[in-house]
């Protein structure tokens, strides 16, 4: 991945971060969207700050990821874009209404279409195809029950990774995407943490057994499944969505309510 660059949403935390810390170490060029300028603070120190560039932003707002691809093309030629960002809300349909749940919905679709659009133009553009990586969730198959908003959100990424896969495919644009399972990202840690140590450790073990793999996942294996999709070796995969979840899928085992 030496001599090209590549933009990932939400880059300053968790899978993101991870995702970024990985291209980093293949010699690629990675400019990181956070709409919290103080997650990404850590870049200014990184070691390979040279090949590393933020903006500030909403990753839906079309100037936000129009700023990315600007940086990114100074640095190197764009080759890949991971649609990592998203906010977890809950919201059912009776109580908050049709209009709060597709603002809900919207939160985590917006920035994946958006980020995708400017990914595409950037591509054509160019004339050299590219690879996307949209990041959804097991839920977006099996919902888990109080999580309404974030299941559609995620169904509808898939479905959006499969339409730009048979859009695009005649001009080299590849399109994929990865459903986690529960990944140990900072959010998760800190879930646990608030729980207390008892209440914590249960809540952790009970999450790890929804998993065939019975545990949860790490940041850098999901960085892995998203790098490889954006690599030459993925060269004839478009248009999939490939479970990282531990076998969370196939367990079929959830929470109760």
């Amino acid at each position: 991945m030496d001599g090209t660059s590549y933009v990932v949403t939400g880059g300053g935390r968790g899978v993101g971060r991870a995702v970024v810390e990985r291209l980093l170490a293949q010699g690629g060029h990675v400019v990181v969207i956070e709409l919290d300028a103080r997650a990404a603070g850590w870049a200014a120190g990184h070691p390979s700050r040279d090949r590393l560039a933020t903006v500030a932003g909403d990753a839906s707002a079309e100037e936000v990821t129009a700023a990315a691809v600007e940086e990114a093309r100074a640095r190197a030629p764009l080759a890949g874009w991971v649609n990592n960002a998203a906010v977890f809300h809950d919201a059912s349909l009776h109580e908050s209404g049709a209009a709060a749940v597709l603002d809900l919905i919207g939160l985590n679709l917006g920035g994946v279409v958006a980020g995708c659009a400017a990914a595409v133009r950037a591509f054509l553009a160019a004339g050299t195809g590219g690879a996307i990586v949209n990041v959804s969730s097991h839920q977006a198959r099996r919902p888990v029950a109080g999580c309404l908003p974030y299941a559609t959100a995620k169904a509808a990424i898939e479905g959006l990774t499969r339409a730009l896969a048979v859009d695009y495919g005649p001009h080299g644009i590849r399109a994929n995407a990865v459903a986690l399972g529960t990944i140990a990202v900072e959010r998760y840690q800190d879930d646990v943490a608030r729980l207390g140590p008892d209440r914590g450790a249960a809540w952790h073990r009970a999450t790890a057994s929804l998993h065939a793999l019975e545990r949860v996942g790490r940041p850098e294996e999901a960085a892995e499944a998203i790098t490889y999709l954006l690599s030459p070796q993925a060269g004839f995969i478009s248009g999939a969505t490939l479970p990282v979840d531990g076998g969370r899928s196939v367990l079929a085992r959830e929470p109760q309510p």
